[in-house]
């Protein structure tokens, strides 16, 4: 049976990153949210770029609503000891669109899969307690049409509604279109004040429905 639709999940606001030492072994955890796999890719092969004298760059990424694409490599390190370990705690902490970079410089004295496996961990963990989660919910799309003197009142009126998200503004030649997501108890408000305030002549149409940034207590 197909997994239900989630309506939120839990990603990170911008990229962060923490450093800890592990007998003399230096361990740099990069973080950031992505939308897809080449993303994730792209950021691994930038922070590769910007530290070529290190030894390792061990990954771990989740992707999509329910974090049903999941990857991790170990870049030389034995398998099992690097990437599985970051990925367990992207996992644990419920995130997913997000990759994790740990980049390591040797210090000489080798750890043993125990001191990996909790190195690793450990430098993930660093970096998303230096991070800011970021909420995303599922919201239903609108169009809403209206003239360009009744266009700025609208929009005020919708971006002062609960659980309405204004998004794109176009201005054109026959007036104003508002780009609207809405929790679905809200989209009738979205039509009432559209109604409301421009004598039913504004126009609502339904679009195709958007991820939005939100607040956790929203």
């Amino acid at each position: 049976m197909p997994l239900s639709s989630p309506r939120r999940y839990v990603t990170l606001a911008a990229p962060a990153s923490a450093e800890i030492e592990v007998r003399r072994s230096r361990f740099r955890c990069d973080v950031a949210p992505v939308s897809a796999e080449e993303g994730a890719r792209a950021f691994v092969d930038d922070v590769r770029r910007s530290s070529r004298d290190a030894r390792h760059h061990c990954t771990a990424f989740v992707l999509g609503p329910h974090g049903a694409t999941a990857r991790s490599n170990d870049d030389g390190e034995p398998s099992g000891t690097a990437g599985a370990p970051m990925l367990d705690v992207l996992r644990g902490r419920g995130l997913t669109d997000v990759v994790a970079v740990v980049t390591r410089w040797f210090g000489g004295t080798l750890l043993g899969t125990g001191g990996l496996i909790r190195a690793y961990g450990d430098a993930v963990t660093a970096a998303l307690d230096a991070a800011t989660p970021a909420v995303r919910e599922l919201r239903e799309g609108r169009v809403v049409d209206v003239d360009h003197a009744a266009g700025p009142r609208v929009e005020h009126s919708l971006r002062g509604l609960a659980g309405v998200v204004v998004g794109d503004v176009e201005y054109l030649a026959t007036g104003m279109r508002l780009h609207v997501a809405a929790v679905p108890e809200a989209v009738g408000d979205v039509d009432r004040t559209v109604a409301a305030l421009t004598s039913g002549v504004g126009r609502v149409r339904p679009s195709e429905p958007s991820w939005v940034e939100v607040s956790e207590h929203d």
